[in-house]
């Protein structure tokens, strides 16, 4: 029996609570297993530390934008003139690789963990469903996602303004908004992102009921990511592209114009809907019908 039950069983007299009050207490008692894992913690500490490198570097650097063009040059050449935009290219850096590590550490560990340390069999024997133990699994993978994401924005935002200053913000289109009216574009930003990204959670969820080695889970879901951005830089599968989960990952920087352009980032949002859809519907159909041994 998981200690989440067992408090809620000393709590209500020994009888059994609601389901709406253990499925809640279960969940809390998830994320509370994902953020006191050192190696998570660990892992939130890097994707902290990337904003405050950037920052650092540019500073040091005198603000020279080292060259280059288009809109990832533009970011990095805006820091200066704002410290919002240490978020903004923060966000824009993680997203190819050091985001989707992250989550794919957590995700594919989510089920196989459990199988590999023998507490699966006990957790599905307390009874809890196996849809409600994937749902609790899958919402405190989004929770991850929301956390990574947010904490580089915050940690960007802060060291921008402390390196770089605060004041209007100059879109990417030339227009000029208030400061406030930045964050909230950081804001939707990095909820974006953290869309974005839970799709890569659900696929590691799917991969953590195949197996019952986390390792193989974690690696296989960040292989399944990047091959995914191997396939989207060759230009002649250029018709699947649009439809590849991680082609709309970094299409965020359309909301850094004056009016927002949110067609991409639109369809962007339905792809990644579309691949949660899709692999927890097979977590859910693998993990039905799978033999829990350990």
């Amino acid at each position: 029996m998981s200690l989440a039950d067992v408090a809620d069983r000393a709590t209500s007299g020994g009888r059994t609570p609601p389901m709406v009050a253990r499925s809640g207490r279960f969940l809390r008692s998830e994320i509370g297993m994902v953020f006191r894992r050192r190696r998570n913690q660990a892992l939130l500490v890097v994707l902290g530390c990337i904003p405050i490198l950037i920052a650092v570097a540019i500073k040091v650097s005198g603000g020279t934008s080292g060259g280059g063009n288009g809109d990832a040059a533009t970011l990095f050449g805006s820091i200066t003139s704002n410290g919002v935009f240490v978020a903004f290219s923060a966000l824009f850096v993680i997203m190819p690789l050091f985001l989707p590590m992250a989550v794919s550490v957590v995700a594919g560990d989510s089920v196989s963990g459990e199988a590999n340390s023998g507490t699966l069999r006990y957790l599905l024997a307390v009874p809890v469903g196996r849809s409600r133990l994937l749902a609790v699994k899958f919402a405190a993978i989004v929770v991850w996602c929301v956390v990574c994401s947010f904490v580089v924005a915050v940690v960007g935002v802060l060291i921008g303004l402390v390196l770089f200053g605060g004041g209007e913000v100059t879109l990417l289109s030339g227009t000029s908004v208030s400061f406030a009216a930045g964050l909230w574009r950081l804001t939707l930003v990095a909820g974006y992102v953290a869309c974005s990204i839970a799709a890569v959670g659900a696929i590691g969820l799917f991969v953590s009921t195949l197996t019952e080695v986390p390792i193989a889970a974690m690696a296989t879901t960040l292989g399944l990511t990047i091959t995914s951005q191997v396939l989207d830089a060759v230009p002649q599968i250029s018709a699947v592209h649009p439809w590849l989960p991680s082609h709309y990952w970094q299409q965020f920087i359309d909301m850094l114009r004056d009016p927002m352009a949110l067609d991409k980032v639109g369809h962007g949002l339905l792809v990644a809907a579309t691949y949660t859809a899709l692999f927890l519907t097979l977590a859910w159909a693998r993990f039905n019908n799978k033999d829990v041994t350990s």
